[in-house]
């Protein structure tokens, strides 16, 4: 037996961590930063960061078709221009 975690279970881990994503976000609807927090503290006992992680990957691949994790959202830029056209109340 070789050194380090074994791969298969990994791989197990991280579908069974997709398809408990998936029914915290579709079935029971979660928000996803809620889901991720059950998934963290409740069940998995790893980061949030390395679940979205494991579920960006997954989508990646394709292994879980109906699994979208949530894009990163970019923070529009306004200039002074834009600002100006909003009334001052």
């Amino acid at each position: 037996m070789g050194k380090g975690r074994d791969k298969e279970l990994i791989k197990l881990r991280d579908a069974a961590l997709c398809r408990r994503y998936y029914y915290w976000t579709e079935v029971q609807r979660l928000r996803f930063d809620d889901a991720l927090r059950v998934l963290s503290e409740r069940e998995f006992f790893i980061s949030e960061e390395r679940i979205m992680a494991i579920i960006r990957r997954m989508s990646r691949e394709g292994k879980d078709r109906n699994i979208k994790p949530l894009p990163k959202v970019k923070v529009p830029r306004l200039t002074a221009a834009q600002l100006e056209l909003f009334p001052v109340l």
